[in-house]
């Protein structure tokens, strides 16, 4: 999978996948309706697998270790799976089955993120739910999760990482995280991670523009937007920002009717194109979005996170619609997935269909481009405050680093060096001073959670992406 620019830190949005699984990373579209004629089944190649079924033959005959037929089988599987080389399709044995079912249907217990191995490191696929115990503890996309509780991860499988971190509401697991250059600790509170996937308010300054967060494709996201404009008309929006950042994708069928809610009928929504180079086009329609319209001005938020499902709702909407944009290129996914039972308790996740925009472009690993470039300031991507030592004068160390750059864009006069130095300890006095804490000049978990909670402040106040849209709806 290809690197993206890490997610703002205080900028997180939900994530498709909520449990801490995902079998290989990336967001996904599940396949239904008038696209299943495309799914072909072929015949049993009985030849080629000969010498599949000789192998596990000799296994069960001659091997003088102990043999597990299912994990035998299902190490088969995996393998042909992997050896498609496409991080979107997988097998998915009785754990990620399940977890794919709780993640469409409703709210689990977890701590809010989506794993993955990539290079066989267990990673953070996506951005953490907003409002998650990951997301409140600070982690991020692209972090590298190196100790679950102590223990290495290296040469876990994926499935014995997840059982670890997952476990029961209020309970902790303690991971050691690498984030760039810089290694720290990180612990988190299991919770209950609910799936709501649109949040909706009015500007703060600007009563007439009703601002919409959409935070992954799921089941219900259609009505969910339907809701929020019906309910932002009635507040005084006259116009509409639709946020799509760090959201991975989803269903189809919802963002085929949301689409369809901000196009005139007959335009086209998205293109598929088969292995045969067969293509077929889906068209907004009163039958998809029942009718219901919006007409009033929108522009479209996104970001390298935004992929899949949220990449064919922009794409149609600026290509179709021509409405303008804003952000920074987006993840790139132009592949379909079907998910298909395999056993009784397992699935097969596959890359069945391109897809392609509304003017035929595939924007596989290229990403969608914006009509107008915006984006956080650089402070933005800044790390947490490590929580595993207190900090204090003396310390030198990539962690001291970061709190410098962190007390740097809050406007103090610090040296942005890895030396917790008198600067550090005086702007550190100052925000103890200022927000009523015990002033000792060290930075424990009270501090760093202050130090954040500013910084979270300025972060919000300088959102190029969220101010462009908003001097555009205003012209």
């Amino acid at each position: 999978m290809k690197k993206q620019r890490q997610v703002p830190y205080y900028q997180y949005i939900i994530s498709i996948i909520c449990t801490a699984i995902i079998v290989g990373g990336g967001s996904f579209i599940l396949f239904r309706s008038v696209l299943q004629s495309y799914i072909v089944n072929q015949p049993s190649e009985e030849e080629n697998l000969r010498e599949v079924s000789q192998l596990y033959n000799s296994i069960l005959e001659d091997y003088v270790g102990k043999v597990d037929k299912e994990e035998l089988v299902e190490g088969a599987l995996k393998g042909m799976m992997e050896s498609l080389d496409d991080p979107y399709s997988s097998y998915l044995g009785k754990e990620e089955s399940t977890a794919l079912e709780e993640e469409v249907s409703g709210s689990f217990e977890g701590i809010g993120a989506t794993l993955g191995l990539e290079d066989d490191i267990l990673t953070v696929m996506q951005a953490p739910i907003e409002g998650s115990p990951a997301e409140k503890a600070g982690l991020k996309m692209e972090d590298q999760i190196l100790k679950i509780d102590g223990d290495a991860t290296e040469g876990a499988t994926l499935s014995e990482s997840v059982s670890k971190i997952r476990g029961e509401k209020g309970s902790d697991v303690r991971l050691e995280i690498l984030r760039g250059e810089a290694t720290f600790e990180l612990t988190i509170t299991r919770d209950t991670i609910p799936l709501t996937t649109v949040s909706a308010a009015l500007d703060e300054m600007d009563k007439t523009i009703g601002n919409i967060r959409i935070s992954s494709f799921g089941g219900k996201t259609f009505e969910e937007l339907k809701t929020a404009v019906k309910d932002l008309r009635k507040e005084g929006a006259v116009s509409f920002i639709i946020d799509l950042r760090q959201n991975p994708g989803g269903l189809l069928d919802q963002v085929e009717k949301m689409s369809s809610m901000f196009l005139k009928d007959g335009q086209t929504i998205v293109q598929f194109e088969d292995k045969a180079g067969n293509i077929i086009e889906s068209k907004a329609s009163s039958e998809l979005d029942d009718g219901f319209k919006v007409e009033e001005p929108v522009v479209v938020l996104v970001d390298g996170g935004s992929a899949s499902a949220s990449e064919i709702f922009a794409a149609a909407l600026k290509e179709s619609g021509k409405v303008k944009v804003i952000g920074t290129k987006t993840f790139g996914k132009g592949t379909v997935q079907t998910v298909k039972g395999v056993g009784q308790e397992t699935s097969l996740k596959l890359s069945i269909l391109k897809w392609l925009t509304p003017e035929g472009n595939w924007i596989h690993e290229k990403g969608l481009a914006p009509t107008i470039e915006a984006d956080f300031p650089e402070y933005a991507y800044l790390a947490p405050i490590s929580r595993s030592s207190i900090l204090r004068q003396g310390d030198q160390s990539e962690i001291v680093a970061n709190l410098n750059k962190m007390l740097k864009a809050l406007d103090f006069d610090v040296d942005e060096t890895a030396d917790f130095n008198e600067k550090t300890k005086q702007a550190v006095e100052s925000i103890q001073t200022d927000q009523a804490l015990p002033v000792s000049g060290e930075v424990d978990e009270t501090t760093a959670e202050q130090i954040e909670g500013l910084l979270k402040v300025k972060i919000q106040n300088n959102d190029g992406a969220y101010n462009t849209a908003i001097e555009q709806l205003q012209k």
